[in-house]
């Protein structure tokens, strides 16, 4: 009899605390400082192994073709590189809303490459597994390093930061944002200065995204979005958009605020984690 082994598995969102961009590279990407945060806003993804190498998802994710969809080349990377013989049925359940600058589709990715490392019983280590999640996206490398980070170059130079308990009224404008539409724009700004992780502690580098100026005057949804939450904190917009959010002490306060703002304004309440959910599974 054929054992199929099963893995449940979550892929949190993160936010992006800062964003500013510093410059750009000679092929066109843009060198970036960010601040990575997880919170605990998640997908939840179900894996179960396959005797004959094929990989396939077994449900529908609006707008995302089973072919284009990274946990499906997350899984057929790792196939490649490895010369594992062994498939996957990948189901997600998507509680991110995609397009909107929290990393659903990375983190996905890179749940299904620390799952699969498992499942398949690859042995990979965490260096390897962030190698292979670069080829995927800029934005993969540091769900699977695990930790809340300070990020340089195109997103990829990660250093560990421990960040303060903290909670989030996260808001889901209702606006699709293209990330090349923003990094793009004439108007963005391209030449903040570079700051250093001592530098993290100074209130003025932090809670400022450089893509936010660009995307409200496109999308005048982001703006209103941000007009209304900033007015019970600092209010920025996370990646390239279109969601923003505001931190605050306490799950009370934050619920407090999601509940005053608009009643057509979509969002939720999400606490920030110390480390992604499946940073142990994964050797350093």
């Amino acid at each position: 009899m054929v054992v199929r082994m099963k893995l449940t598995c979550p892929a949190p969102a993160k936010l992006n605390l800062f964003l500013h961009v510093v410059g750009r590279r000679p092929d066109g990407y843009h060198l970036l400082q960010t601040l990575f945060r997880f919170i605990d806003l998640q997908d939840t993804l179900h894996f179960e192994s396959r005797n004959d190498g094929e990989v396939h998802r077994t449900n529908s994710v609006e707008g995302v073709p089973e072919e284009h969809d990274l946990c499906v080349r997350a899984a057929r990377l790792l196939q490649a590189e490895t010369g594992c013989t062994m498939g996957v049925d990948i189901a997600i359940e998507k509680r991110i809303p995609m397009g909107g600058g929290l990393g659903g589709g990375s983190s996905d990715a890179a749940t299904t490459l620390i799952a699969l490392n498992r499942l398949w019983s690859l042995g990979l280590s965490r260096e390897r597994l962030m190698q292979l999640g670069l080829k995927l996206g800029a934005d993969v490398p540091v769900f699977v390093f695990g930790e809340n980070a300070f990020a340089e170059g195109v997103g990829e130079e990660l250093q560990a930061c421990a960040l303060p308990e903290a909670w989030y009224v996260v808001l889901f404008p209702p606006a699709h944002v293209p990330t090349a539409k923003i990094f793009t724009h004439p108007e963005l700004t391209r030449d903040s200065v570079s700051i250093t992780m001592r530098a993290l502690s100074m209130p003025q580098t932090k809670l400022r995204n450089d893509l936010q100026p660009v995307a409200c005057k496109l999308y005048p949804e982001v703006a209103r979005h941000i007009d209304s939450l900033s007015n019970y904190g600092k209010a920025v917009m996370t990646g390239s958009g279109a969601c923003v959010f505001a931190e605050f002490a306490s799950r009370s306060q934050a619920e407090a605020v999601l509940g005053q703002l608009p009643e057509d304004m979509r969002g939720v309440v999400a606490q920030g984690l110390m480390k992604h959910p499946l940073h142990d599974w994964v050797s350093d």
